[in-house]
Parts: C-alpha cells; structure tokens; sequence
C-alpha cells in the first residue's frame, strides 16, 4: 500500500493547513505529503522549486492557484508548486476553484499510485469524496497535526506574548474607560456626555486594535444584566457598582497568533457581595495556575479550580441547570488552548488530556449569577517542564480600577 498525507482547504480559515505551509491564501489549496520522495514531471509542474528527486524523507506537493504561484514558490513551506491545471484528469477541470483543486489532487494521487490517503480532521468533505471516486482509500486520523500545534516553538511563542501585550493594553484602556466614567442620580454611566454603554466601549477596542494592526471579532463587555451568561455580548447603558465584564480576544493580522485577556471592572463602590466572588475567582486562577505543568492533566487543573470555589462556598454547575440559573457557579472549563486560533487544544475541562511543554492556555475561572452578574479574570501561560510561564505584563486584577490612570 502506498500512502500520502493531505491537508486541505483556504489557508486563511484553515489554521492547520496555513500552520504547515506558513503561507496565506484566500483560494482552496491542498499540500499532497509523501511518505517517500516522489519524481515531479516538470511538463506537470513547470514552476517547481527543484527539479531534481528529493532526498528528505517527506516531498510536500502544494497544489493552488496558478496566480498564487509565484508568492507561493518564495514563501511556502513546500518541495514542490503546481496548480490544478497540472494535474488536469481526463474528464477535465471544473469552473469551480474549489471543485478543480480537489479533481486535481485526486488526479495527482492517481498518478503517483498513492492506494491510501491519510489527512486530519480539517479535510473538506468534497476532497474525501472525490478521492473514494478514484479508488483511493482514505484514513481520518482525527489526532493529527493536534499535538504538533499544541507544542508550540519559540517563534510561536513571541507571536502569541506580543498578541497578548496589545490585548493587555487595550484592555487597560476599556477597563479605565468605564472606572473613570462618571454616573448620574440613577446610577448611569457617563463619558463625555453621552451614555456609556457596552457598544461603545466595544467600539473604542476596536478602533485601538485596528490601528495597531490587529482584526478583532465583537469583544464582550457584559454589565450585571449580561453578565450572569459568560459569552453574552452585552448591550445597553453601563451602571455604577455594577460588574462589567471585558473579555478581548483579538488577532494580530501579520501573524495570525491571538491574545486572550478578560478582566471584570466595576465603577464606583464594590459592594461586598462581589468582593467575596472576587476573592474567590482570584484564588481559583492562583490555584489553578499552580497545577500547571507538563505532564498533568487539563482535567486536574480544572479540579483545582473547582475545589478552590468550593471552599469560598461557590463551586460547579452544569450549564442550564437549575443550580446554574438560581446560584453564583462556575459554568464553564478552566481555560482552552490558544494560538493561530483563539480556541484550539488542549480543554482545561474535564476529560482533559495531559499539558506539554509549550501548550499555551487562558487559565480564567469565572462566577455568574443571573441576578448578580458576572465575574471573570483571566491570563494567559505557555506551559513548561516545571510549570508555567504568563505570557503577559502585570495589569491589575482588582475591580475597581478608578486609580488607574
């Protein structure tokens, strides 16, 4: 049996596709792994790098737009470049780019009598189809290329702390942003004149992203009546002695890595009641962070984090479960992986696999109540032999960031 590997799909939505070839497109295009060095017909292939046999153990085929050629020969992590029409079947090529990419790399397989494909869990299904139309076997193997992203290398890494100073900073600003308001008679919130509310903020993150080269989809920022449903947006009039919760997520457009940031910011007096939460979730992240290290599990960090809450008197509730809806609970996992995209690998969750060493995840325990809202904090670590690293600058954590200036 002769087997290759594929990926494929649109490098800009395809993180695992764009991750191996280090190169961006926004057209279909397939990356044919062989598992031993195969002979490129240069009448099939005319703009190859090389024309020789390659004598790696793996020769990478990338097939793409013939107008992305060129950018791709100088940049893509790949042996060889060709486009459908290299690789043209008998019946010929389809109008449809997407169609034509898969006709080709069914045909490129045919040619180089590949009987078994092996891709990951990205594959679209019209590349699965059109290579079982061929007689070719195909193998899921939903674990692939999953470890090899989760441990991410040095270059990553920098990516990912520089993401994360953007996101701190700016987070800085909306947290000072809504501390510094000023409120009227009947508790709402002012700047400048004009009512503060969530959509502004939301718009002032943005506009500071955007100038600063990063794309950012819509932040979260939650007042009390939001903030009790850990992903709602949150919308209206912001409130003094109300918790708001600021959750930025964003990506920086040259690299492609994210930062991940939330902070809960509260103007005005911190009434007692969210002290005792915040406590709380403060020593949660501690604990939790502490448990982090090579070798452990997500699941027993996220243990951690619920056996912190409990001695506060808090603790764990299914989402949409009654406790959830009438008690202050934690409804969500301890923290996700994060890198070319902002949820990836490993779940700080139950079930949870075992951290290795330069796993990066948001470590952020959060309590939400419907009737008192939300609290969340939430830093970001890469994970080390020993333990683990925070990838960001010291912002503060305290509710009440009216000092700041």
């Amino acid at each position: 049996m002769k087997t290759a590997y594929l990926t494929a799909g649109v490098p800009t939505l395809n993180a695992t596709l764009y991750w191996k070839l280090r190169f961006s497109v926004g057209d279909p295009a397939a990356l044919i792994e062989f598992v031993e060095p195969q002979p490129v017909n240069i009448k099939e292939a005319q703009k190859s790098k090389n024309d020789a046999l390659l004598t790696s153990s793996t020769t990478r085929l990338l097939i793409l737009r013939d107008i992305e050629m060129d950018r791709a020969i100088q940049t893509a992590n790949a042996d060889y470049i060709a486009c459908p029409a290299n690789f043209k079947p008998e019946s010929g090529l389809s109008g449809d780019r997407e169609i034509a990419t898969a006709q080709s790399v069914a045909e490129a397989l045919r040619r180089y009598k590949i009987t078994k494909v092996i891709s990951d869990r990205s594959l679209p299904f019209l590349f699965a189809d059109l290579i079982r139309q061929n007689g070719i076997e195909i193998e899921c193997d939903i674990n692939r290329g999953v470890l090899e992203r989760r441990s991410k290398d040095s270059q990553e890494i920098a990516w990912i702390r520089e993401a994360q100073k953007t996101t701190e900073d700016v987070m800085t600003m909306a947290c000072r942003m809504v501390a510094n308001a000023e409120a009227d008679s009947g508790g709402i919130l002012y700047q400048n004149g004009e009512i503060l509310t969530s959509e502004m903020v939301r718009a002032a993150i943005d506009h500071f992203l955007l100038d600063r080269g990063y794309a950012n989809v819509p932040s979260i920022v939650a007042g009390k009546k939001d903030g009790g449903d850990c992903h709602e947006l949150g919308t209206g009039p912001l409130k003094t002695g109300e918790p708001v919760i600021i959750d930025i997520f964003p990506t920086n457009m040259t690299t492609r890595y994210n930062g991940d940031c939330t902070r809960t910011v509260i103007h005005g007096t911190v009434d007692p009641v969210y002290t005792r939460i915040h406590e709380a979730v403060c020593a949660a992240k501690k604990a939790a962070m502490s448990t982090i290290r090579a070798g452990v599990s997500a699941e027993t960090v996220h243990r951690a984090t619920i056996k912190t809450l409990e001695a506060y008197g808090f603790g764990y509730a299914f989402p949409g479960s009654a406790e959830a809806a009438n008690e202050i609970r934690l409804t969500h996992g301890t923290g996700h992986g994060l890198g070319l995209s902002v949820h990836e690998p490993p779940l700080l969750d139950f079930g949870g696999p075992e951290l290795v060493v330069g796993d990066v995840v948001s470590v952020e325990p959060g309590l939400y109540s419907k009737t008192f809202g939300g609290i969340r904090i939430e830093d970001m670590v890469v994970v080390t032999e020993n333990g683990c690293e925070n990838l960001g600058q010291p912002i503060p954590e305290s509710l009440n960031w009216g000092d700041c200036q």
